[in-house]
């Protein structure tokens, strides 16, 4: 498994944790990824659509031998898989499983753009991944992450929701 990506994890319909725990639990039981590490689990505010509930958000980091192309299309099968129904553009979601980073790669596809082309913009995709990996930065760029997120103006809505130390993915939720 040579490859490293990162990938940010959201939901907020339903029981959002048990949403998180299961995809976890599918990436996990995908035979070409190996979870590394999970973040500690945000509750967020809403962007965009911003009538609809909070999110509960984190970050995993995976080795895989998966392509781009075919972690992108796992993470989609999940989605289905869990019953992800897309109706509004940032709208409400069981799940949803975007890939932040690969490699140290930039990836222009015409449905996949690594890095993910809004992550520096947003508190609750860089607050769980830096907890995750401090020193990890953008694909041919000198400033870091961190510098990046002391610009974003909206931290005070990802809030510590359920904090989670350590490696593996799931037996850190506990049963």
């Amino acid at each position: 498994m040579n490859n490293i990506a990162y990938l940010s994890l959201g939901s907020n319909i339903g029981d959002r944790e048990n949403w998180l725990k299961e995809a976890v639990r599918e990436l996990e039981q995908t035979s070409r990824i190996r979870v590394e590490k999970v973040s500690s689990i945000y509750e967020t505010d809403p962007v965009g659509f911003t009538e609809q509930d909070p999110f509960l958000n984190m970050a995993v980091k995976v080795s895989t031998s998966l392509t781009a192309r075919e972690l992108l299309d796992r993470c989609l099968e999940i989605e289905e898989e869990m019953g992800r129904v897309r109706e509004i553009r940032w709208g409400p979601r069981k799940i949803d499983l975007d890939i932040l980073l690969y490699n140290n790669e930039n990836i222009e596809m015409e449905d996949l753009r690594i890095p993910h082309p809004r992550m520096t913009e947003r508190a609750f995709v860089l607050v769980p991944l830096l907890e995750i990996d401090g020193k990890v930065r953008l694909p041919k760029q000198s400033v870091t992450l961190g510098e990046v997120l002391s610009e974003i103006p909206d931290k005070e809505g990802v809030r510590l929701w359920k904090q989670i130390n350590g490696e593996g993915g799931s037996e850190l939720f506990g049963s």
